[in-house]
């Protein structure tokens, strides 16, 4: 397999063309942003630590008979994915208040949500990732209900296994977001899941053990990215 040219470079990863149309190289960066790219910073390790993270959370997946994009890590940086046409629409479950809910809603954070909420964000970097639901997804082309409805399915599926995965190492799977795509006309999971993309925080203390200490200015963010790893049984390289 032949690492060729870049495809595109986002906020935090970028992607490669290789020898074979069906697959792609996703490198992570140390780059790290938040509210929309207005606060940025590179973060040593970061690259490494999500991509170790994200190729374990991806096994696990498949391994329970969730479909994803992931192939195999190529190295402490790089993981060989489907190359996938995706679809503009993420996929949000909300098991605790907190973020974006309780500043639009005015509810307390930390509040416990039974059952579960899902949301829909089109994915639209220059217009804030709106919300949106089903019907506006159809009438503007962005997915059918068919893929809407197996990605709804999925998301709860990876609910259902994160959570538990999660509290078995004593922690929160407080929020996340998902992207699928289509590859040979099947919904297929994608992007990445890392403590970039979900919220985690210590199921006792209810430390924040994710991107929020970025944004918040918390500090030790790497280390609580592996502080989440290790607890539920993520290797990282020395």
């Amino acid at each position: 397999m032949e690492k060729r040219q870049e495809l595109y470079a986002g906020k935090a990863k970028s992607v490669y063309t290789t020898d074979d149309p069906d697959l792609l190289v996703l490198q992570f960066r140390d780059d790290t942003s938040a509210f929309d790219g207005k606060k940025k910073e590179a973060l040593a390790r970061k690259g490494m630590v999500n991509n170790v993270f994200n190729a374990y959370i991806m096994e696990r997946l498949q391994d329970a008979g969730i479909p994803t994009h992931f192939e195999k890590r190529l190295s402490d940086t790089e993981s060989l994915v489907k190359k996938m046409a995706m679809i503009p629409v993420e996929c949000v479950v909300r098991n605790i208040a907190a973020g974006g809910l309780v500043k639009r809603l005015g509810v307390e954070e930390g509040r416990e949500l039974s059952p579960p909420t899902f949301e829909l964000f089109l994915k639209n970097d220059e217009k804030g990732d709106p919300m949106i639901n089903e019907s506006l997804a159809e009438t503007f082309g962005w997915a059918t209900p068919a893929q809407l409805g197996r990605m709804k399915e999925l998301t709860f599926k990876v609910n259902h296994l994160l959570k538990q995965l999660f509290a078995e190492g004593g922690l929160m799977l407080v929020d996340y977001k998902l992207e699928f795509g289509l590859f040979k006309g099947e919904v297929v999971l994608g992007d990445e899941f890392s403590p970039d993309g979900c919220r985690l925080w210590d199921a006792k203390t209810r430390e924040k053990l994710d991107k929020d200490r970025f944004r918040q200015g918390l500090g030790g963010v790497i280390e609580a990215y592996e502080e989440v790893g290790r607890r539920i049984g993520v290797i990282f390289p020395s």
